[in-house]
């Protein structure tokens, strides 16, 4: 393929279009101490130095399988068999990239329309995508889909939605013409958060999004919530950040979403400082063709062979571009992979035995924390992440538990600083908590709220 670079010309002639006159422009939103730092970095270092320079750097880190961990809010640590990373190394579905050409990668499109059929049946929805980078923005895919549907501009956030989802949506939309209404987060009543999405919903509601479990670990039945949306012609988004939770509650589908989404970490991915992760989108058969991404499919070849195809997209480079609805094409191959692979080794009674496990665990942590003088469980019911108030500030009460080596959880003031919630923790228990942690964390949350 022949190369033809720009010449300063066109570049002048590109910029003055859009009205800057240098390229710098296009960066004065990001602070100058933040561009071009310099990076005092050492030269001419052996393989051996740097293996040990990095060494000492990683040490520095408090790894999550090395002490007591109780840090939920959206991304969570589970066990990973061994399995699933020799199975995604297989050269059937190992590659840098997805290619969805049939004819050079059966293996891909077999794996994302499994990865496709199993958020649905976890959903309780009709049809899934495997097209989303994480839950964040999923979610703000869902928002943006909602006002295509029903033509309306005004999205409710309800204050039970994780505060970095509620940010995302923000941004995302910032230079749309969508109205968002973020609603307060009240840790101490769930009912209160449902009812006040409830009576946000009017007439000029596109959508309303609601998370389930909350943030701070409340399980609630949304079909009122999806009724009084339905009255008023808006659509339910149901955001789940913890897939680990729908082997055991209710589906968002059961309940009457219209769109569920949300992240999919959980299951065959590792915490791995944050990303990638996994986003996952499913929606009703009748608003397919307004879903983000692309969808595979299964067929038959001339022979009757079964086989796998790109069956729908909606995105700019195989639509008109102004009928495109993303530009989201693909999340990462690899961490489908590695969902759809553990999927498929648990099963639906293997799922449900972990679900159920887990939730025992942050039973035995709630039990033992609710014993403490001075600490207060909010939560009603939960899955496997409760919050709880503190008489102290919970980012200090963090710290010191951390310095005693127990990562306890995550401060709500910490997800957002401004909600004046300085005194309630996140703490959550999956499968790999044991009785021993728990005895720790207890010992050391006694010592720091004395």
């Amino acid at each position: 393929m022949r190369y033809l670079p720009l010449t300063s010309d066109d570049r002048q002639a590109m910029l003055g279009k859009i009205g800057v006159r240098h390229v710098d422009d296009l960066f004065k939103d990001i602070p100058s101490e933040f561009l071009n730092p310099e990076i005092d970095l050492p030269r001419h270092k052996t393989e051996l130095e740097v293996e040990r320079h990095l060494s000492r750097m990683a040490s520095k880190n408090t790894a999550a399988g090395s002490v007591p961990f109780f840090v939920g809010a959206g991304a969570y640590k589970h066990h990973v068999p061994s399995t699933v990373d020799h199975i995604i190394q297989r050269g059937e579905f190992l590659t840098a990239y997805t290619p969805y050409q049939p004819e050079i990668a059966q293996g891909t499109l077999q794996y994302i329309f499994e990865f496709q059929t199993q958020i649905a049946q976890l959903t309780g929805m009709d049809v899934a995508n495997a097209s989303m980078y994480d839950g964040s923005t999923a979610t703000a895919e869902a928002v943006m889909m909602a006002r295509r549907v029903t033509r309306k501009k005004r999205a409710v956030i309800a204050g039970c939605v994780h505060p970095h989802y509620r940010a995302v949506v923000e941004t995302t939309t910032q230079y749309t013409d969508d109205e968002v209404v973020a609603l307060d987060a009240q840790p101490a009543d769930a009912q209160a958060e449902l009812q006040a999405a409830i009576d946000a919903i009017d007439e000029t509601t596109s959508c309303v999004v609601f998370q389930n479990p909350g943030v701070c670990g409340n399980v609630l039945d949304l079909t009122p919530l999806a009724e009084k949306a339905h009255a008023n012609k808006a659509l339910l988004i149901v955001v789940v950040t913890e897939v680990m939770s729908l082997g055991l509650i209710t589906s968002p589908g059961e309940m009457g979403a219209d769109i569920v989404v949300g992240e999919a970490q959980s299951i065959g991915n590792g915490l791995n400082f944050g990303g990638p992760y996994l986003g996952m989108f499913a929606t009703n058969q009748k608003y397919v063709r307004q879903m983000p991404g692309r969808l595979c499919g299964e067929t038959v070849d001339s022979d009757g062979t079964r086989g796998f195809v790109l069956t729908l997209s909606t995105r700019e480079q195989h639509i008109r571009r102004e009928k495109a609805t993303s530009n989201i094409c693909t999340n990462s191959g690899l961490c489908s992979l590695a969902f759809t692979i553990h999927m498929s080794l648990l099963g639906e009674k293997g799922l449900r035995k972990l679900s159920k496990l887990n939730h025992k665990k942050a039973v035995d942590v709630k039990n033992a924390i609710a014993a403490i003088d001075g600490v207060e469980v909010l939560n009603s019911s939960f899955f496997n992440e409760f919050a709880v108030r503190l008489p102290k500030n919970a980012a200090d009460v963090v710290e010191k538990l951390a310095s005693d080596g127990v990562l306890a959880g995550v401060p709500f003031s910490r997800l957002d600083p401004n909600a004046g919630h300085d005194d309630v923790l996140l703490i959550a228990a999956t499968e790999t908590v044991t009785d021993g942690d728990i005895e720790e964390l207890v010992s050391a949350l006694k010592g720091a709220v004395a």
